[in-house]
C-alpha cells in the first residue's frame, strides 16, 4: 500500500512549566493578556506532523512517503528519517529558509501554549500530488500551510485519491468553505472534540450530522478517550491507563495513524471475518490497534527506535480493564490470531 503524508516538517522545542497555565489567566483581563512563564526544562526534538505520522507507520514495517517542504537545515533530519524507513524523496528543500519550528510549553496537567514559525512550510504549495510518479492508495492531509492544504484536497479529489482529513490547528486559518470542502471530500475525518465543535461552528456540520454517515470519523476526547463513527455505529473507546506521565506532544499523531491503519486493513483482515458484520470487524480491529499498540508504544516512552514486538504489544493489551467484556474478549481473540510482522507488513509495505 502506497501511503503519502502531507503536513508540516518541523523542529520542536518543548518546554515544561511546573504549574498550571490556567491558574495565571484572568478571564476578565483577556483583552490585555500579557504573560510570561519561567520553564524548568527545554528539549529540541525532530517533529512536524508529517514525520511524526510517517515515523510511527515505519515502525510497523511500512514505507510511507512525505510530500512537503523543508529548509536548508533539513539534511540531518532527512538522513534520520530515511534510516528508519521513511521515503523523503518528495520533500522539496527551500534553500533560503529554515525548517518550520514549533515552540510549545506544557504544564503539569498537559495544558499547552504554543507558537509556530512557518519557515519553509510557507512554501508547501510548491509540491503537488500531480508531480508524484505514482498514484497513492491513500493520502493523509495533515496540518500544513493553509493554501497547501486546500490545494492538496483539490488534487486528491481531482485525481481520485482517497484521503484522511486531519485539519487540526489550521481550522483557525481556513475559511468555512475550505473546511467544508475538505470534510465533504474525505474518506476519514480525524479531530479532537474542540476541533469538532469549531467545524460545526464554521460549517454547520456538527458531530452526528448525516454527512458523516458514509465516512469514518474519529473524535479524540483527551482523558475521556475517543469516539469512532462508522458504518452507522458509534463506538466509544475508553482511555488506556497511562504507564507513565511524560509529554503529550505528538501522541495525537500516533493515535490518528493507528486509526487510519485500522480503517484500511479491516477490509482484508481474514482474522476477524468471523465477527458478525463489517462494522463489528472494523471497530474490533481499530480498538486492537489503538488500545494495544498505542499503550505499548507509550510504555516504551515513544522513543524506542526498533519495531514493536507482538508479545510486548499484547501484554499491555491485557491490562486495560476499562473495556467492555465483549470488546475485551474480541480483542484477545484477534490478538491471539495475529502474526504482527506478517499481518501488518503484507498490507503496508510498498
Amino acid at each position: 500500500m502506497k501511503i503519502v503524508i502531507t503536513g508540516s516538517i518541523a523542529y520542536d522545542y518543548i518546554m515544561s512549566f511546573p504549574g498550571r497555565f490556567r491558574d495565571h489567566i484572568l478571564p476578565d483581563k483577556l483583552d490585555s493578556l500579557a504573560l510570561s512563564f519561567l520553564v524548568e526544562s527545554m528539549t529540541k526534538q525532530r517533529g512536524g506532523v508529517a514525520p511524526n505520522i510517517a515515523y510511527t507507520l515505519a515502525l510497523l514495517g511500512g514505507r510511507p512517503a512525505i510530500l512537503a517542504t523543508a529548509g536548508h537545515d533539513f539534511g540531518e533530519y532527512r538522513d534520520w528519517l530515511e534510516a528508519r524507513g521513511v521515503d523523503t524523496a518528495h520533500v522539496k528543500i527551500i534553500p533560503d529558509l529554515f525548517t518550520a519550528s514549533f515552540f510549545a510549553g506544557t504544564d503539569t496537567v498537559n495544558g499547552q501554549i504554543a507558537l509556530f514559525y512557518a519557515g519553509a512550510m510557507g512554501r508547501a504549495s510548491d509540491v503537488s500530488f500531480k508531480d508524484l510518479p505514482y498514484q497513492p492508495d491513500i493520502a493523509m492531509i495533515s496540518p500544513d500551510d493553509p493554501a497547501a492544504m486546500t490545494k492538496h484536497v483539490r488534487d486528491c479529489i481531482e485525481l481520485g485519491i482517497p484521503y484522511v482529513y486531519d485539519v487540526s490547528w489550521q481550522l483557525a486559518r481556513l475559511s468555512a468553505d475550505e473546511v467544508r470542502e475538505g470534510v465533504m471530500g474525505c474518506r476519514m475525518l480525524a479531530v479532537n472534540d474542540y476541533e469538532m465543535s469549531l467545524i460545526a461552528d464554521k460549517t454547520g456540520l456538527a458531530e452526528g450530522h448525516p454527512v458523516y454517515d458514509r465516512k469514518i470519523v474519529v473524535v479524540t476526547r483527551g482523558e475521556k478517550g475517543a469516539t469512532i463513527y462508522g458504518c452507522g455505529h458509534r463506538h466509544d473507546i475508553p482511555p488506556a491507563p497511562p504507564y507513565r506521565i511524560a509529554d503529550p506532544t505528538g501522541i495525537g499523531d500516533a493515535f490518528r495513524l493507528f486509526a487510519h491503519l485500522g480503517v484500511h486493513r479491516v477490509g482484508n483482515a481474514e482474522v476477524v471475518e468471523h465477527l458478525p458484520d463489517r462494522a463489528e470487524r472494523f471497530f474490533g480491529f481499530v480498538a486492537v490497534v489503538i488500545q494495544a499498540v498505542l499503550a505499548a508504544h507509550e510504555a516504551s516512552d515513544v522513543l524506542v527506535e526498533r519495531p514493536l514486538d507482538v508479545q510486548q504489544v499484547y501484554l499491555h493489551c491485557r491490562i486495560v480493564p476499562e473495556l467492555p467484556d465483549d470488546m475485551l474478549h474480541r480483542e484477545l481473540a484477534i490478538a491471539g490470531a495475529i502474526d504482527w510482522k506478517e499481518y501488518f507488513g503484507h498490507g503496508i509495505a510498498s
